[in-house]
């Protein structure tokens, strides 16, 4: 079949959860011999000269429509050009003499480009409540990997929502919720199908936006982390993090992921000071909207923690947060609300013990190979950061444990799953 894959989150070089899906997902579908199509949505117009188009491409990264949230979406754009309703795709030639970024190296991919896809769409859904047909040439299936007011006229529309946490949490995400709400309604009346990352999520979907139990299917995510440091060494990975915060193996807890209100930062942080470790943690997390207490008291706890307790990391590459979460003492993710929660994967494959939430999705994920705590409750966390910290047995059983409950979410799984779901198609 001639699958095409939105690039609306793969092409962020700094990475997401859904980004990360939409990079298996594609990577996936090529196993398993189908065409892809990757569909962008630059700032720059088709050009007649090739090479043009596939430097928009590259250039557009992070800069771009791909990435602008929703919530920003269309607005300018629409009142510039006129509702636009119906949009054609034009074939990116890629000849080699432009440096993708990795997230963009997707073997025998087809790249397509329609200018400012995304903004345009989201401004026209606003003004008309009509989704934006895209012609895309003899395409079987149309996965869009978020909810998009996009389809292909002839192909089937799937569409990926991985959670409702603007509805579920709403104080917790910037997103418009009427706007947010009405677009998820019109994808659970008119998508082919649906597909989500978890039970919950599946439930959620179900309940709150009234979606036929047979419409809605959970194929899970899967992780690929450990193969962006299969050929390090060990003792390369403790010397390249000691040269970075001077700490070394199995010294320090971790915490990874955006600064935002349902990452619990400032509750991990009170959870660790009151647990009297003497291991650091390290936060690597950008900020996100809702984060100004959280960074406050960030810099503020630095200004007089002589000891260096508590080190924040802006940002990491990929394969150097890799390293950073195989050699923690543990990873603490006790989320308010996850559609998957894909930091508790990432560190089980990667043979790190987990602190995380009893809520949500997560125990799906977690199983019985990490220590399940209550977000809202300090002392339930606290109390799991102290009996991890002091006992060697309990660290070793679940770095075990976690590397059999990843197994149950390997790329060869996610791919076996996603060969049956697309057998109905």
């Amino acid at each position: 079949m001639k699958i095409s894959i939105d690039a609306y989150n793969i092409a962020l070089t700094h990475g997401t959860g859904v980004a990360t899906y939409g990079r298996n997902l594609a990577r996936a579908v090529g196993n398993m011999g189908h065409d892809i199509s990757v569909l962008f949505g630059t700032k720059a117009s088709h050009s007649k000269v090739p090479i043009l188009n596939e430097i928009a491409i590259a250039d557009d990264i992070n800069t771009g429509d791909n990435n602008t949230k929703f919530h920003m979406f269309g607005i300018v754009a629409q009142a510039a050009q006129g509702v636009i309703t119906s949009r054609k795709a034009h074939e990116i030639i890629v000849s080699g003499q432009v440096i993708m970024p990795k997230g963009l190296q997707l073997d025998g991919a087809q790249f397509w480009n329609t200018q400012r896809l995304y903004s345009s769409a989201n401004g026209a859904f606003r003004a008309t409540g009509a989704f934006t047909n895209v012609s895309l040439p003899k395409t079987d299936i149309a996965h869009w990997t978020y909810p998009l007011p996009l389809k292909i006229p002839g192909a089937c529309n799937i569409y990926t929502l991985h959670d409702l946490v603007p509805l579920r949490l709403p104080y917790t995400t910037a997103d418009t919720k009427r706007a947010y709400y009405k677009l998820c309604k019109k994808v659970a009346r008119d998508a082919d199908h649906i597909l989500t990352v978890s039970e919950c999520s599946r439930r959620d979907i179900i309940n709150i936006l009234n979606v036929d139990e047979a419409r809605v299917t959970n194929l899970y995510q899967s992780s690929n982390i450990a193969s962006v440091v299969t050929d390090v060494p060990r003792k390369e990975m403790v010397r390249r993090i000691r040269g970075l915060i001077n700490v070394s193996d199995r010294e320090y807890y971790l915490f990874f992921g955006a600064i935002e209100p349902k990452k619990n930062v400032a509750r991990i942080i009170e959870s660790y000071l009151a647990s009297g470790s003497s291991f650091p943690l390290v936060i690597v997390g950008a900020p996100g909207w809702g984060s100004d207490s959280d960074i406050k008291l960030l810099k503020s706890f630095k200004s007089f923690d002589k000891l260096n307790r508590i080190i924040w990391l802006n940002y990491l590459p990929r394969d150097m947060l890799a390293m950073m979460i195989m050699c923690a003492r543990a990873t603490l993710f006790p989320s308010l609300y996850e559609g998957f929660g894909l930091p508790v994967l990432e560190s089980m494959e990667l043979g790190t013990p987990v602190i995380t939430s009893n809520i949500s999705s997560i125990p799906e994920v977690a199983g019985d190979a990490a220590l399940l705590v209550d977000p809202y409750d300090v002392q339930s966390i606290t109390r799991a950061i102290i009996t991890l910290d002091n006992d060697a047995d309990l660290r070793a059983d679940m770095q075990q444990k976690g590397s059999l409950q990843a197994g149950k979410f390997s790329t060869d799984v996610y791919q076996n799953r996603l060969i049956e779901f697309y057998k109905q198609f």
